[in-house]
């Protein structure tokens, strides 16, 4: 595995007169670092979890940039300052463009921009998507990992989309073992060209035929599924009823919007921020908007790493758990590839980006 030290922010700065260099980085220097060190994502986005969990991030709402002629496309912010052990400043900056796809392009593209935390100079730009990918995807392996007990017998896959394949490569990280997934999309041809996929990727998986493409087939694939993931687009709850779960059962909410109210307010709830995933509509939101509070959280999912709040309220509960998505993710994980691509040499170093100092003797 690539060494990856942690720096504090400061040091080995060799700044020119103009400032830092600043390093491109694109997709392919990406994942050149990422590709086969899901242990180096996890770590990453655990450490930033509990980073924040112990106060030592700053974290504003994400912004929201619409447009008037096309109000499904839309581009969010996310900034985001990370201490020790990062040290670290930025932003994502996501597009999603549903029309894309009809162009042959992905929906969603992303960039990260990263300041060094000591001057405030921006020191990288890196390619996004896959980062903010893998880290929501890390994100749910982890919260899999500390809130189901044991290994699971089957794990079903809702929604047959791009997140989910990274989802269940983080699956297969945490239960190196094997794993036995059961693939679910309310459009057939998706979840078959799923299971092919991930017949190809990894031959180890035992990917079961697809359930039924229509909505009777959930609380049987519930039923059957003691851990599920929803990565949907889901904009509407749709799933009432979680009674058919096996007990201990854990349900990967990363969509935020399948689960109604009602079911919301059946389970054990973990969440990665309260005050972020408690906006926007989500299921969690429009479960405080019907009783008045979200005492029905019982913990942050940092708290749970740190062994401050327990992984189950009890053995039998349901767990849902429910990530917003933090920024805090995709800062630690760029911070990472920027560090492993400045030690190896990967990337474009554009020298002179920044001006030179006004004042060159240190004056105000």
């Amino acid at each position: 595995m690539v060494d990856h030290p942690r720096t504090d922010g400061s040091a080995e700065l060799n700044v020119a007169e103009g400032g830092e260099p600043l390093r491109i980085l694109g997709a392919g220097d990406v994942l050149a670092v990422l590709d086969g060190h899901e242990d180096l994502v996890l770590e990453a986005v655990a450490d930033a979890y509990k980073a924040h969990a112990d106060g030592h991030s700053s974290l504003p709402h994400s912004i929201f940039l619409r447009f008037p002629d096309s109000p499904r496309d839309r581009i969010i912010g996310l900034p985001a300052y990370l201490g020790a052990p990062f040290e670290s400043a930025g932003m994502k900056w996501i597009a999603s463009v549903p029309g894309n796809v009809e162009r042959g392009l992905d929906r969603a593209s992303a960039a990260v921009i990263l300041n060094r935390r000591s001057t405030g100079q921006p020191v990288a730009m890196i390619e996004g998507s896959i980062i903010s990918a893998r880290r929501t995807a890390a994100s749910a392996a982890l919260a899999a990992r500390e809130l189901y007990a044991g290994q699971p017998e089957r794990v079903a896959l809702v929604g047959c989309g791009v997140i989910q394949l990274e989802i269940l490569r983080f699956l297969r990280a945490v239960w190196p073992q094997g794993l036995t997934v059961k693939p679910f999309d309310l459009s057939a041809d998706h979840a078959e060209q799923f299971r092919r996929r991930v017949q190809e990727i990894w031959p180890d998986v035992v990917v079961e035929e697809p359930a039924p493409a229509e909505p009777s087939a959930l609380p049987g694939l519930l039923a059957s599924s003691p851990l599920v993931s929803f990565a949907t687009t889901a904009i509407d709850p749709h799933l009432s009823d979680l009674s058919s779960c096996p007990p201990g059962a854990v349900l990967l909410h990363i969509s935020l919007r399948d689960l109604t109210a009602e079911a919301v307010l059946s389970a054990d709830n973990v969440v990665d921020d309260l005050d972020h995933v408690n906006r926007a509509a989500t299921s969690v939101h429009l479960a405080s908007q019907q009783v008045g509070h979200t005492r029905f959280v019982r913990a942050e999912i940092g708290d749970v790493l740190h062994g401050r709040a327990p992984a189950k309220k009890d053995p039998s509960a349901v767990t849902v758990y429910s990530p917003f998505g933090l920024g805090v993710l995709d800062l630690a994980l760029a911070q990472r590839v920027f560090e492993s691509a400045r030690q190896s040499g990967r990337g474009t170093v554009v020298e002179g980006f920044l001006p030179q100092p006004w004042r060159r003797d240190g004056g105000s």
